[in-house]
């Protein structure tokens, strides 16, 4: 007998359970739509040049100017400059020192620290957080562990498979003064479906009039469109219409770094005072939680952001990335409107970023997983980063029997 003994075994996460499934398959046809990680046109996993070329340069120097010691509580202060002006570009916030950042563990623990922060230190009606339906699995749940109330705005209509852009308006108008709102910065996750500028600038004007907060979460900067400038316009939007907010800057999808936990958190401020102690309140929520953050993705972060050669080349890998997965979407939508699948499929290539909400249904998720050994989310999602020329066309004929079988 245990003392562990009423311990209940937990569900297993449907994101990391659908890989874990897929590797036991022994089917050579097999896919996986599941993770949200790039993969090559061969299917295998990527490691940019320019992050390779960041790494030997590293271990030349590993011993003298970079070395294993813990790394500050916030981080380096090279690394805060820099992520700043990559998401905010060149503001009157930076110059006037108003932004307060930390580096984070990654997006997750951006979010998580963030809400730590909400909790402890700000008024009542900012411990109500409102969330796109969908989102992305985890916000829900970090949002909930650290004692904030998750409340939801409509965001995607099933039937037109697009923006509920009334519906979203409707309950913003509707949200407690002071009250905060996760916004994703751009690539929806899961729904690919982003608000158009004209949408944003609407939106802005909204949460401007309720006095509502905004928490960005940008985990796919320059991956979503190819141009980082463009995927961090709504940011900088907000940014420009005179709001404080925060902002949560991941580097796993746009730099590949999805294993060194590499993000950012900003906390844009009113004043540089106001600034200054939000920084260091935020290193006393850090330190109790993770003491101090890895180093060796903050330094390849600076060798690529610090670096003008660096960062011309890591936009052009990101833009063919980017790319690739608007081919990827190209592809997918022509084969299934060439095969006569039921349905339309329009909203596959007017969507964005590495994820497609198909719009099939939980049956034909599980014929595709069962019958075909294609890895999805039941709810439809699927990465795009999964498909290349070598398996659309199964892709396209699985999707076509599924639908036809289950309609």
């Amino acid at each position: 007998m245990s003392v562990f003994g009423h311990i209940a075994e937990a569900p297993v996460d449907p994101i990391l359970g659908t890989t874990l499934l897929f590797n036991a398959d022994k089917d050579p046809k097999k896919i996986n739509l599941g993770v949200g990680a790039y993969r090559t046109e061969e299917g295998k996993p990527y490691v940019l040049n320019v992050i390779k070329e960041a790494e030997e340069e590293m271990l030349k120097e590993l011993g003298s100017s970079i070395n294993k010691e813990y790394s500050t509580i916030d981080g380096p202060a090279e690394l805060k400059t820099l992520t700043q002006k990559l998401v905010f570009g060149e503001c009157d916030a930076m110059k006037e020192n108003r932004i307060a950042s930390v580096q984070a563990l990654s997006g997750t623990g951006a979010l998580r620290v963030a809400s730590e922060f909400v909790k402890t230190h700000m008024p009542a009606a900012m411990h109500e957080i409102w969330v796109s339906d969908p989102t992305w699995g985890n916000h829900n749940t970090i949002f909930a562990r650290a004692g904030l109330t998750v409340k939801t705005y409509p965001y995607y209509k099933a039937d037109t498979k697009s923006l509920d852009f009334p519906g979203m308006m409707d309950a913003l108008k509707g949200a407690s003064e002071g009250a905060l709102v996760l916004l994703h910065a751009c690539a929806h996750n899961p729904t690919g479906v982003d608000p158009t500028e004209e949408q944003w600038r609407e939106i802005v004007e909204v949460m401007k009039a309720r006095k509502l907060f905004p928490l960005m979460d940008s985990a796919y900067q320059g991956y979503a469109s190819g141009s980082l400038d463009k995927d961090a316009f709504a940011i900088r939007l907000f940014l420009a219409s005179g709001f404080e907010m925060m902002m949560c800057q991941s580097f796993a999808k746009n730099l590949g770094l999805y294993g060194e936990r590499i993000g950012m958190l900003h906390f844009v401020c009113g004043s540089p005072e106001a600034a200054k102690a939000v920084l260091s309140q935020l290193k006393l929520v850090i330190r109790p939680m993770y003491s101090s953050p890895p180093k060796h993705g903050a330094e390849l972060v600076v060798k690529i952001l610090g670096s003008e050669a660096r960062f011309k080349a890591w936009q052009d890998e990101l833009t063919a990335m980017a790319n690739r997965i608007l081919e990827v979407r190209s592809l997918l939508r022509k084969g299934l409107e060439e095969k006569g699948t039921p349905g339309t499929w329009n909203h596959i290539t007017d969507q964005i970023g590495m994820f497609s909400f198909t719009g099939l249904t939980a049956p034909m998720c599980e014929r595709l997983i069962e019958k075909h050994h294609i890895y999805l989310l039941k709810s439809g999602r699927i990465s795009l980063a999964g498909l290349n020329k070598g398996n659309i066309q199964y892709m396209v004929d699985c999707v076509d029997e599924a639908v036809r079988a289950c309609s």
